[in-house]
């Protein structure tokens, strides 16, 4: 969630019942990407559907996936939900490429290829657009009134002062910040190709399936332990790092035993679990229902 937007990554059995279960609603979720075509990463699209079928909450929905996926995803939903009948809304099938996908005004959500069982998988980059911190103590000690003139320098604007004086950006407006990273890693089996993406990322969201133990069981399904991802943190400059789709077969303590080992102070993705990603921050937060 970013402003007005909300995204939703990956779609797996149950993900309406969870998102009813938060109190966040549906309003606005009407983008999804989706990480790849394997079942326990789509299924949930069949219940998102049925949902949106009786409350008719939204005119259109956006699915980000690659091809291949994209293509079992119609299956599901025209094949096996709708069988013939209408869409409650407009579903637009939006395949992805390598690049940026979608874009607003302070950031833009990017793709990146990721080495997983079979094509068409990536991994999403959202990153908020660097911006000029615009100065207080300028704008006084340059005598500029509150109002339109100040909101247009903020935006690189050149303004005229009801006294006639001409005042440019650069006069108000301090270096350029950069924005925001967040990186978000679905099913992995290496991580040697994914340094760059997730270069100085402030969150690192991925999974960690396995425990070093089983590392062979770990390649042979083209996943990652909960060591490799820390690793890739690590050497990616990864400000924070959270860790998902745990297999049943482990203790989370263990998880995040194994992944601190290596990158002190990585976490474990719960159910309902609210952060916010900020400048090399990640701030826990409690959720906050959204109006219908």
């Amino acid at each position: 969630m970013h402003d007005e937007y909300r995204f939703l990554i990956d779609c797996g059995e149950g993900t309406q019942r969870q998102i009813m279960q938060s109190g966040l609603g549906f309003k606005r979720l009407n983008r999804i990407f989706i990480t790849h075509g394997h079942l326990d990463h789509i299924l949930g699209l069949a219940g998102l559907l049925s949902t949106f079928t009786r409350w008719e909450t939204m005119d259109s929905m956006e699915i980000f996936a690659g091809v291949s996926a994209l293509e079992r995803i119609r299956d599901l939903l025209y094949g096996v939900v709708l069988r013939g009948a209408r869409p409650p809304m407009e579903i637009q099938f939006r395949p992805i490429q390598p690049g940026v996908i979608f874009e607003a005004e302070d950031f833009c959500v990017s793709a990146f290829p990721v080495h997983h069982r079979g094509a068409d998988c990536f991994g999403f980059l959202f990153d908020e657009k660097s911006r000029r911190p615009f100065l207080p103590e300028r704008a006084e000690a340059l005598d500029i009134p509150p109002g339109p003139w100040r909101r247009d320098l903020v935006h690189g604007l050149e303004v005229t002062l009801p006294d006639g004086r001409r005042i440019s950006p650069d006069a108000v407006l301090g270096p350029a910040r950069p924005g925001v990273r967040l990186v978000h890693v679905g099913d992995a089996g290496r991580t040697d190709d994914l340094v760059e993406a997730c270069r100085d990322a402030d969150a690192l969201v991925i999974e960690s399936t396995y425990l070093d133990e089983e590392t062979h069981m770990a390649t042979q399904f083209a996943h990652l332990t909960a060591r490799r991802a820390a690793e890739l943190a690590v050497k990616a400059g990864v400000k924070h790092l959270i860790l998902t789709h745990l297999s049943r077969r482990y203790r989370e303590r263990d998880v995040i035993a194994e992944a601190r080992s290596v990158f002190p102070g990585a976490i474990v993705a719960r159910d309902f679990d609210n952060y916010q990603v900020r400048r090399g921050e990640l701030v826990k937060v409690d959720l906050k229902p959204q109006e219908e």
